[in-house]
């Protein structure tokens, strides 16, 4: 029944962890764009490896539904062995996704004023000025994009990543319980025209 659930749950991580991602790659793409960065050829390249990396993810999560299997019950289970890869691969590449919009968003994630300091009679007037990115954008909206970015890259989102659904070595279990190794090394004995 653990299995079974763990399954299903590992199963489901493609497509919540890639539709995530895609409000991730979202808002560091607008980041860019109100700070003027968006058309840089750097910041283009990190924008397509996130997305190189959310469809990954996401693919995962229909490879294990379509190599599934029709249960007795008539219901249908993912293959457990690509469920469990597909979790491990979110354990990474979340990290990666986010790492990568922190590089695009800059440093202004770690010091990024609070909307108090922007609404400030005393300060609010130098936040507005040192905030600003291009001209046709207000600064309540660069940080209000900055701190959704923030709230999704970082703290409690990428723990439950980590950890949602079994922590890494769960899904490590999994795979020598799965992998089918002793069929591997008859397969490679074969090729290698081994006897015994």
């Amino acid at each position: 029944l653990v299995e079974r659930f763990a399954t299903l749950h590992r199963q489901n991580y493609g497509g919540c962890k890639g539709g995530v991602s895609d409000i991730i790659i979202g808002a560091a793409a607008v980041a860019a764009q109100y700070q003027g960065t968006l058309n840089a050829s750097h910041i283009k390249d990190k924008l397509v490896e996130m997305s190189h990396l959310a469809e990954t993810v996401y693919s995962g999560s229909v490879a294990c539904s379509a190599m599934g299997a029709k249960t007795k019950s008539g219901s249908y289970y993912p293959d457990p062995l690509l469920a469990n890869c597909t979790k491990h691969n979110i354990t990474r590449v979340i990290y990666e996704i986010s790492r990568l919009a922190h590089d695009v968003a800059g440093g202004i994630l770690a010091t990024l004023p609070f909307s108090n300091d922007l609404n400030s009679p005393e300060i609010g007037k130098y936040v507005k000025k040192y905030m600003k990115g291009v001209e046709n954008v207000s600064t309540e909206n660069r940080m209000m994009i900055l701190r959704l970015l923030e709230n999704m890259t970082g703290g409690t989102a990428l723990v439950e990543s980590m950890h949602g659904a079994g922590s890494p070595q769960s899904q490590r279990v999994m795979y020598q319980r799965l992998g089918n190794l002793g069929e591997k090394m008859k397969m490679a004995k074969k090729i290698a025209k081994i006897k015994n």
